[in-house]
């Protein structure tokens, strides 16, 4: 199988202290690049995506186009549902071949979130697929999700010990004060209370958020404990400066075959940057 859940990728990496990079991808160039990038470095590589990004490209096409990727480069890969919040439509995306997906119900009470996680980790471990789910909210912006600052709740250390025991997922994303989108001031990451939830639960944590952390705060998050590390606002950014500046040289630009070279090329150095703060590469 070249599509493959996050389960074995993660357990080895929490193993071998480092983390496995999850790129959010928009569009096939987004994806050829991390799957490429990836390879060349024998990295391992979590290819993620939104609701939004499944709606907009089809994800029929992702799951094909992924595994064909997979195939070429001989690189197994791992499509991520990243922020899905209905089990329906996970069972959708199960059945077309997904293998792994955050059922994110971090904005239910307790109770409420734990009974909907169960419910998708009890379905999606008959298929082999691996659940991650959320315990504490991140601020900022994915797609269409927007969490205030004032909203933004860390995760509890006590409380995430008998999340995880009452659901049975296999990684838990948590949050520390890191958030999605770019950061407009320099985050202070809670690094003790990572520790302290490292100690009450030992599946594979996950960060969200990474988008602006610098190397050293992820080198000593995963330090602490986080196995994968979520990236899409950097690789956005990437793309669209580079593909401003070439029109704005070549505003009679119409072929996309030209126009995307140099926009590939500024993502693909942001996805050697991350591989290199995450440790990965060579591990795969």
């Amino acid at each position: 199988m070249y599509i493959i859940s996050t389960k074995a990728m993660l357990q080895k990496a929490q193993r071998e202290g480092y983390a496995v990079p999850a790129f959010n991808v928009h569009n096939l160039e987004t994806l050829q690049v991390v799957v490429e990038t990836s390879a060349g470095l024998h990295a391992p590589l979590i290819v993620a995506g939104t609701p939004g990004t499944f709606s907009y490209a089809g994800t029929g096409n992702i799951v094909a186009i992924t595994g064909d990727l997979a195939k070429t480069w001989n690189h197994p890969l791992a499509i991520h549902l990243d922020h899905h919040e209905s089990f329906d439509d996970i069972k959708q995306k199960v059945k077309a071949g997904v293998r792994s997906a955050m059922i994110d119900g971090s904005h239910l009470a307790f109770a409420d979130n734990v009974a909907l996680v169960k419910k998708v980790t009890d379905y999606c471990h008959r298929y082999d697929v691996s659940v991650e789910a959320e315990l504490g909210r991140l601020g900022g912006q994915e797609d269409d999700l927007v969490v205030d600052g004032k909203d933004a709740l860390y995760t509890s250390p006590q409380q995430a010990r008998e999340f995880v025991a009452l659901t049975g997922i296999d990684s838990l994303a948590v949050a520390i004060g890191t958030a999605h989108g770019l950061y407009t001031a320099a985050p202070v990451l809670d690094f003790d209370r990572l520790a302290q939830i490292r100690q009450q639960v030992d599946i594979p944590l996950v960060l969200h958020g990474a988008s602006g952390l610098s190397g050293a705060d992820i080198s000593r998050a995963i330090r602490s404990g986080i196995c994968k590390v979520n990236v899409a606002t950097e690789l956005k950014i990437a793309f669209s400066d580079a593909l401003k500046t070439y029109f704005a040289s070549h505003p009679d630009a119409s072929d996309p075959r030209h126009y995307m070279v140099p926009a590939k090329a500024a993502m693909k150095e942001v996805v050697r940057k991350v591989i290199a703060d995450c440790g990965c590469e060579g591990k795969l």
